[in-house]
């Protein structure tokens, strides 16, 4: 089956290798497999996409898009961690919903070469923990914490996309999404020790005032006075 030679040859091959990825179960896609579906010569691939990588590419920027209008897909409560919960809880569906797909944008991973996507994940959850940080609600940098978290949510989709449908528990991914918050969270501090806790404390105040002043943008101090501010802040908020 071919799709509607009505649409543009761009589209169609879009389509055609985005369908091939989702029912390939794991196994290559030829440029031969994809001009067929999609109703094309080669050369028409290579003119669009430079090579058959190139539209994959694509088809994963594609998924991108969606992947990120779902993380956004509600209403900020005001609660910068429930947020975070939330948006875990999406990046859980739409692996689920689209394994496939999500295996080509978070399980190509090669040996000390980091895909660009993790990055853009990273960046979008990154946004969310930074209002927690103003809100002295995490014990560790934003971008740590953003690390932290989508490495575990990406470990337990994969977990759960691995396993037969029939036998999933999703309350793997809700303990991990719990523990994983509650390690970055101003929480931990409350149990220490006294000491201890004294020390969380200061660090949870440098990491809100760092945050805070990269948000703000502020013109109070000079390029120079705020570059080296922010440099200590980032000194304390690292430290154990």
């Amino acid at each position: 089956m071919s799709f509607d030679d009505q649409l543009p040859p761009k589209i169609r091959l879009l389509r055609a290798a985005a369908e091939l990825l989702a029912n390939s179960e794991g196994s290559a896609v030829s440029t031969r497999q994809i001009t067929k579906l999609a109703g094309v010569t080669a050369p028409t691939l290579y003119h669009h996409f430079g090579d058959k990588e190139g539209l994959f590419d694509a088809v994963v920027s594609a998924g991108f898009e969606e992947y990120v209008a779902g993380e956004r897909d509600f209403a900020p409560s005001g609660e910068p961690l429930e947020d975070v919960r939330r948006m875990w809880d999406n990046h859980v569906q739409f692996g689920l919903s689209q394994p496939h797909l999500y295996l080509v944008m978070f399980g190509n991973i090669r040996p000390e070469s980091r895909p660009a996507i993790v990055a853009d994940a990273e960046a979008l959850l990154e946004e969310m923990l930074n209002k927690a940080a103003i809100a002295g609600q995490i014990n560790v940098p934003p971008r740590e914490a953003a690390r932290s978290i989508l490495a575990a949510n990406v470990g337990v989709t994969l977990m759960l996309i691995a396993e037969p449908v029939e036998e999933r528990n999703l309350e793997l991914s809700t303990m991990t999404r719990d523990s994983m918050i509650f390690a970055v969270s101003t929480d931990t501090a409350r149990g220490a020790a006294a000491e201890d806790s004294g020390k969380s404390s200061v660090v949870v105040a440098a990491i809100a005032l760092n945050a805070a002043l990269q948000a703000s943008h502020s013109d109070q101090l000079s390029s120079s006075e705020l570059k080296l501010f922010l440099e200590w802040l980032h000194r304390i908020s690292s430290s154990s």
